[in-house]
């Protein structure tokens, strides 16, 4: 496996953080705090949330980075952090997010919507925005933060097997709901 430049430099950070080098943790933090906020927004659909959510992950890493075995796992392992921190929010707004979902697709499904009517990159947007919160992660994981399905497998403590399969059957779902058939 090739390691670029900066996934040799991540490695470092984390090794000396790891001996207790102030600089070298706030650096890792500069690095990697705007990727992981952007990854809770996607999860919590909320800025502040999504906040939240990052700071706490951030005292879970200085309570356990010196536990992480290998700097080369950094990513995976803070993703997975962030990721377990979202799910706790989530959980805990579910009536919220529940009436929200059911709003959304009472729009998308009235008829005369102009959605029905849009582009195909629309009707794409509105099928991924019926699919279940796990799904959506799934995607964004894969096709926006452009992450392996190993490192992904590792945050979600799924098989690849099992998420190549997802990814799969989540393509061929959104191929019939873009197609205009109900799932």
């Amino acid at each position: 496996m090739s390691r670029n430049a900066d996934e040799i430099l991540n490695e470092l950070l984390v090794l000396r953080a790891q001996r207790g080098d102030a600089p070298a943790l706030q650096l890792l933090v500069r690095r990697w705090h705007p990727k992981l906020i952007r990854h809770a927004r996607k999860l919590t659909e909320r800025e502040d949330a999504a906040a939240d959510v990052v700071q706490e992950a951030w005292v879970a890493v200085f309570r356990g980075l010196h536990r992480l075995q290998d700097p080369a796992t950094f990513r995976g392992w803070i993703y997975r952090i962030v990721h377990h921190k979202s799910v706790d929010w989530i959980r805990s707004q579910t009536r919220e997010r529940k009436l929200r979902q059911d709003i959304g697709r009472q729009i998308t499904a009235a008829p005369g919507n102009p959605s029905e009517q849009s582009t195909d990159v629309e009707r794409l947007r509105n099928a991924i925005v019926r699919l279940t919160a796990e799904q959506q992660l799934l995607l964004r994981m894969f096709y926006d933060d452009r992450m392996p399905l190993k490192e992904i497998a590792a945050v979600l403590d799924t098989p690849v097997g099992t998420l190549k399969f997802q990814l799969f059957s989540l393509r061929q779902k959104l191929k019939k709901m873009i197609e205009g058939d109900t799932l």
